[in-house]
């Protein structure tokens, strides 16, 4: 402000000075005057010299002024960017959680399907071998019971495994009504042996009451 308020004084000077000694036809119109007729270029020069000191200092204000919006754009460039890291990085990882929460669930369905049809199969083949089982069993009881001696030691055996695995002073057998003879006599060859080998008395009853049916 101060160089402004110079520049324009000087100016002011120059302009008062050449109104008064300077006629129209550009010639000093007073005579004493032109031994000083080199004021209005040592004005000039100091107004010149005024003009630039004030265009350096303009200038320099001006780059001072470009530098701070410089570095303020930079702050507030550096401020947007991290909130949209911030903001881009969440996402990515709130997208992560949902992806990998979806595919721990695909996988948890997937493997339990597998172990109920790795499941089903084991159980099917079980049966099956049941069903062979059984059905090998059947055929050779009935080859057994057309042999009566055969078949009464197989029932006398049976009656044992029972006797000894009950460890009971009493029980009851049931037989098929066809079957009465046999069994009335394995029962009495298993409590005789029964009786030697743990030397303990038992009681076995045949319940005629509740006969096992017939196709057994």
């Amino acid at each position: 402000m101060g160089t402004l308020q110079t520049t324009y004084h000087l100016t002011h000077q120059i302009v008062q000075y050449v109104g008064r000694h300077v006629g129209r036809s550009g010639i000093y119109a007073d005579h004493k005057d032109f031994d000083n007729r080199t004021q209005p270029i040592d004005l000039l020069i100091q107004v010149s010299a005024e003009l630039k000191k004030m265009t350096a200092f303009i200038r320099q204000e001006a780059l001072e002024k470009a530098k701070e919006i410089e570095i303020k754009a930079d702050e507030e460039f550096a401020i947007e960017k991290s909130k949209l890291v911030r903001q881009e990085t969440s996402s990515i990882d709130t997208t992560y959680e949902k992806k990998f929460k979806q595919a721990s669930m695909s996988q948890q369905i997937t493997r339990s399907t597998l172990a109920n049809k790795t499941r089903i199969k084991v159980l099917s083949a079980r049966q099956e071998l049941l069903d062979d089982l059984f059905e090998g069993t059947q055929k050779r009881l009935g080859e057994v019971v057309k042999d009566k001696d055969k078949y009464q030691e197989m029932c006398k055996n049976l009656m044992l495994e029972g006797l000894y695995a009950l460890n009971e002073g009493k029980v009851a057998v049931r037989a098929r009504k066809v079957d009465y003879e046999v069994v009335r006599k394995a029962v009495e060859a298993a409590k005789r042996e029964y009786q030697d080998n743990v030397n303990k008395d038992v009681t076995i009853e045949l319940d005629e009451k509740n006969p096992l049916p017939e196709g057994l």
